[in-house]
């Protein structure tokens, strides 16, 4: 491999580089654009507005990303298998199971730092990154889409979103399909209301098996722009309706609502 060009370090409210001088397939690091800076909330909107996230362990110093190519769910092409569909139904249909909203998003972001991940030692979720995506969330930025069961948080994921645009950021699942789950939910919620992508990142097979696909950056960038220039989404709650979206029937008699407190695999990073 090609040795780690010089990486620009970020100081005070520096600009981010364009994320065309992100570090490049044949070299150690390729999608690394840029070293240092804060989680500081206008530094990630800014960030993010741009196609750049954040992804270090604890101990490195904060590093920013924005790879190419990049992994993207397009809602249209969301794929429910008959066996998802299958477990779907019989989750919806449990008396005791509920699809929540940023009912817990704090405890969302604790199980996803905790989520065992193949091939990863640790978690990018730092105690940092927790307490900066916490805040985002209060200033109405992070959602968190959350499958409960008996009372319990049984899987869910959280993610951002700018106009049109939502960003997926981390899954967990401690039930088979929890995961799934959410994120059907999530698609479904995304189609009520006009949002055609969600960034997932990465590729990894677990998310190429539910339809997302790679697309160059300058695709991605391209429509991030127009995405990001389009009003955003006010507010976001789990309506059973949705599910027809998806061509299931929705569970009966449950009231839709902002933050309707209904009784009711991990996606990789780089």
């Amino acid at each position: 491999m090609k040795p780690a060009a010089a990486l620009v370090w970020l100081e005070g409210d520096d600009p981010f580089p364009p994320v065309d001088q992100a570090l490049g397939p044949g070299t150690d690091l390729p999608g690394l654009l840029a070293v240092g800076g804060d989680l500081s909330l206008a530094r990630l909107e800014q960030a993010y507005r741009q196609g750049i996230f954040p992804w270090y362990t604890e101990g490195q110093p904060l590093l920013w990303w924005a790879p190419d190519p990049r992994m993207v769910l397009k809602t249209a092409n969301f794929k429910l298998s008959r066996s998802l569909s299958k477990t779907l139904r019989r989750f919806l249909a449990a008396a005791d199971g509920a699809v929540r909203v940023d009912h817990d998003v704090e405890r969302v972001l604790a199980a996803c730092a905790s989520a065992p991940r193949d091939g990863q030692r640790g978690t990018w979720i730092t105690p940092a990154m927790q307490q900066a995506y916490a805040r985002w969330h209060r200033a109405g930025r992070v959602h968190s889409f959350e499958v409960w069961q008996g009372g319990d948080l049984v899987g869910g994921l959280y993610g951002v979103n700018i106009g049109h645009m939502f960003f997926g950021e981390s899954m967990f699942s401690r039930r088979t399909d929890a995961s799934k789950w959410a994120l059907a939910a999530l698609v479904a919620a995304c189609r009520r209301r006009g949002i055609e992508w969600i960034d997932c990142q990465q590729n990894t097979a677990h998310l190429a098996s539910l339809g997302a696909a790679e697309v160059p950056r300058h695709e991605f960038m391209q429509h991030l722009t127009r995405a990001c220039a389009a009003h955003t989404v006010e507010e976001w709650f789990y309506d059973p309706q949705d599910w027809t979206l998806l061509g299931i029937e929705p569970p009966g008699a449950r009231p839709a609502g902002p933050q309707s407190g209904l009784t009711e695999d991990s996606q990789a990073q780089p």
